[in-house]
């Protein structure tokens, strides 16, 4: 069944998806019209295309993410630095699982590409399975390493037949999402599936 998104405050670009691809891209109205069949999901805010994290091999390789259930030893938030390195050397199966935990962080920040060179097996694996695109590091990073890094880095615009990567963010305007930040995302598709949905 084909699956129409629209956003409140960009119903002029809602998106009919097709299994993992982009059936069309228009407003609202005419897209609902012309397929009637469709499912619809209404979000607040704004649809866009997802953004781009340039801190791939930092976050997914360079980051430790505790599961839940270690919250009494490790805490909940993300480890870095020596601390992580320390984690996967003394127990290098943890790498994978945490990579799979970093990708639904990511999830949950509007991310559907990464940027950045992956060499640890468990990770490039986790990464092809998630859906997550491969995009070009930019050559100067101005951010410190960030879920919701600086500038935030936007995918180019949804196209007819392009694969279905887009996120919405609980925000009126670009504008706002910069200044917020990616925290603000309330749902992620990837490949036509909804990876990240906001509870």
């Amino acid at each position: 069944m084909r699956t129409l998104h629209v956003a409140e405050g960009t119903a002029e670009a809602a998106v009919l998806v097709d299994g993992a691809s982009v059936a069309a891209v228009g407003p609202y109205e005419e897209l609902a019209a012309a397929h009637p069949a469709a499912r619809v999901r209404r979000w607040p805010g704004i649809l866009l295309p997802g953004l781009l994290n340039p801190y791939g091999p930092e976050i997914l390789e360079g980051t430790y993410h505790p599961d839940p259930r270690e919250a009494a030893e490790f805490g909940t938030e993300p480890i870095g630095g020596e601390r992580a390195r320390a984690i996967f050397r003394a127990d290098p199966s943890r790498l994978g699982a945490s990579a799979r935990r970093g990708v639904q962080r990511l999830f949950a920040h509007g991310t559907v590409a990464v940027a950045g060179e992956l060499k640890a097996r468990p990770v490039v694996d986790t990464v092809r399975r998630a859906g997550l695109a491969i995009g070009r590091r930019p050559e100067r990073l101005q951010g410190p390493v960030s879920l919701s890094p600086t500038p935030l880095v936007l995918l180019p615009p949804l196209t007819e037949g392009g694969p279905a990567r887009f996120a919405i963010f609980e925000v009126p305007d670009r504008a706002e999402l910069v200044r917020q930040g990616a925290g603000t995302c309330v749902a992620t598709v990837v490949e036509g599936r909804m990876v990240y949905r906001a509870r």
